[in-house]
């Protein structure tokens, strides 16, 4: 399936870890709901393809698998924890929270997939180092940016 994407070994427990904390200080410093919750679905894409890779069944090591287990997981917890549905919490009558979960993880695949795509336009070789840490980190942070000040989301 051309559509799905190709498995990435960016991800390592480290970053992993870091974007975890970093996660809780945004909240408990009063971070917006949708801005926090676009890298949570980032920690989750990081998580999946990271796990993805060290498994030995076929079937297991597709990272889109963990991905959407990962996502369903999430908003199973949020959902029923009840941080998502609340009526103040809405951004164009979306839940802040689900609207961030759903752009977190299209960025965040988009992002392996701009990689893949830079990597083959150069014989398979990266641009620059770090690329594939760089590059989702980068559209994550812009995505961020965007919400933050280009739409401003009232508290």
């Amino acid at each position: 399936m051309s559509f799905l994407v190709p498995e990435a070994y960016a991800q390592c427990p480290v970053c992993i870890v870091t974007v975890g904390g970093g996660l809780l200080i945004a909240k408990k410093l009063g971070i917006d709901d949708l801005l926090v919750s676009i890298w949570i679905s980032g920690l989750n894409t990081a998580l999946s393809f990271w796990i993805a890779r060290s498994m030995k069944n076929r079937f297991l090591r597709n990272p889109l698998l963990w991905t959407l287990g990962f996502f369903l997981t999430s908003i199973t917890y949020l959902y029923f924890s009840k941080q998502i549905g609340h009526p103040q919490n809405m951004f164009l009558g979306i839940d802040k929270v689900l609207l961030g979960m759903l752009l977190g993880l299209v960025v965040s695949l988009s992002a392996i997939g701009v990689d893949q795509l830079l990597r083959k336009s150069h014989n398979n070789k990266v641009y620059f180092p770090y690329q594939k840490v760089v590059v989702p980190l980068a559209m994550l942070v812009l995505t961020t940016l965007l919400f933050k000040f280009l739409l401003p989301i009232k508290p």
